[in-house]
């Protein structure tokens, strides 16, 4: 039997994602009538259970009062991993499709009855949608991978449960739900495709106000069971005008996406010779999602970093050659971001050397003068004080320097979930930050600036602590760490 190898060790049959196409589309024609519809209840069969969520047909099932429809994650006990941790920044998801799932998902007990039944049988489990449905079966497969984190269920996921696979899908979140997904390394459940020409997957990057008037018109005539449909109508230049400014938003998104498309234009010439001017990488960039990709699925976390592999595959599908080169941009972006990496690795026995000077050197030369790390610091009366304060300056360069690289994504998505990391930074902050309190109350900076924890303390301490509870899923902020 013909199989999709996702990676990771995740492999799903050809016959199973046909499946999966006609439950969702059968769920998205019928969505008047319910909002899931669920297949494999038998506990006698080894086949999997699948989930196949409805789509909507109301404008207001799109949008919900913002422009975009975005709004952000504040369910902390239902995706508390949908955040960026350092940062402490939630992900923002469409608003509309969020309390679908909430209200009609969630909201319905069979629902968490029929999962758990799963669960209990050890059965592979799927959640597929197509259209705005996908965004549905999105949100559903998160809910489902933080809800086995917890003990009650006693169920470790396998490496083929859950998946995901949507058609069609209308972006659900922004980078951040991408990122975190990856950082996770949840993404690798996920699987999308993408038809030709498709609009949808574009459309929430258009403002409502601006397709207001034609987007009515055109879910009324594409739904089947709209009790207007004998009157429906919607004419070329409303179909044309809806599509062009679709795409003439998409566009503008991409453009606004200034310091990514000057870094893949800066690729294309660096590594393929491109010279053309930046206004065409812009169009070239958007022009990757013009290409038919009816063939080409596109998992959450596809970085595209194996070149050889993907121009073979791209290839196979016919895309053009500008199509391809914003791919390998898109690569090489990955790349630029393990390089980064690669490079702060360099410089941990640096880190090491100066902590292990602090731990054993400076902590042993206070206890013979009486005093206290904290105490002998603030006073800094001889040469060891000095050079502690060389020591603690180092180090805060470093971690300043990988701080910023985090707040502008330029490291991989997996980098604050790394356990050497977290580790390294926790024991970090706990032998550093008392000696930047006592730099900070011994130049008084609290009479001018305020207490230390409040106003003085710098991100990275506040980043390495919220390392530290995302990975032993503590509540942000709630460790309450002494610093002595």
């Amino acid at each position: 039997m013909a199989s999709l190898n996702l990676g990771e060790n995740i492999e799903i049959n050809t016959e199973l994602i046909k499946k999966a196409y006609s439950l969702a589309v059968k769920a998205h024609s019928k969505s008047l009538e319910r909002a899931y519809y669920v297949e494999g209840r038998s506990h006698r069969s080894s086949n999997p259970i699948i989930f196949s969520f409805s789509g909507c047909w109301s404008e207001n099932g799109w949008y919900d009062g913002e422009p975009f429809g975005a709004t952000e994650i504040n369910l902390p006990l239902l995706f508390p991993s949908l955040r960026s941790i350092g940062v402490n920044e939630n992900a923002l998801v469409n608003k509309a499709f969020l309390q679908r799932f909430v209200d009609k998902i969630l909201g319905n007990s069979d629902f968490d009855r029929e999962v758990q039944k799963a669960v209990k049988e050890n059965k592979q489990i799927l959640f597929t949608g197509h259209s705005s449905g996908g965004s549905t079966a999105n949100l559903a497969t998160i809910w489902f991978l933080e809800k086995c984190l917890k003990s009650k269920y006693n169920y470790k996921i396998s490496p083929s449960s859950p998946l995901c696979v949507t058609f069609g899908c209308p972006l659900t979140g922004n980078h951040i739900f991408s990122h975190s997904l990856r950082r996770e390394n949840w993404a690798r459940y996920f699987i999308h495709f993408v038809m030709r020409y498709d609009i949808v997957p574009r459309i929430m990057l258009a403002p409502i106000s601006s397709i207001k008037l034609e987007f009515q018109k055109v879910l009324q005539f594409l739904n089947a069971k709209s009790v207007n449909l004998a009157r429906a109508s919607i004419d070329t230049f409303d179909a044309s005008n809806f599509y062009m400014r679709v795409m003439k938003n998409a566009s503008s998104v991409l453009c606004h996406e200034e310091e990514c498309t000057d870094i893949a234009h800066r690729s294309l010439q660096q590594h393929f010779g491109y010279e053309n001017d930046l206004q065409e990488s812009f169009q070239m960039l958007n022009e990757v999602y013009l290409e038919p990709l009816e063939q080409l699925p596109l998992s959450s976390d596809s970085t595209i970093s194996d070149i050889a592999t993907i121009n073979s595959a791209l290839n196979d599908l016919g895309l053009s050659t500008r199509a391809r080169l914003c791919l390998c941009a898109a690569g090489e972006l990955e790349k630029r971001k393990t390089g980064n990496k690669e490079s702060i690795d360099l410089k941990k026995p640096d880190i090491e050397k100066a902590m292990k000077y602090l731990e054993e050197g400076y902590r042993s030369n206070c206890e013979n003068r009486g005093l206290g790390c904290y105490d002998a610091f603030k006073l800094q009366e001889t040469h060891n004080d000095f050079n502690a304060n060389v020591k603690r300056l180092e180090l805060a360069g470093i971690w300043d320097e990988i701080i910023e690289m985090l707040k502008r994504y330029e490291l991989p998505d997996a980098f604050e979930g790394l356990r050497d990391w977290v580790l390294l930074g926790t024991r970090y902050r706990r032998l550093v930050e008392p000696l930047d309190i006592a730099n900070y109350y011994r130049h008084l900076k609290n009479e001018d600036t305020g207490a230390y924890m409040i106003r003085g303390r710098p991100k990275r301490y506040r980043f390495t602590q919220r390392w530290r509870e995302h990975a032993e899923k503590m509540p942000v902020e709630s460790s309450g760490e002494s610093c002595f």
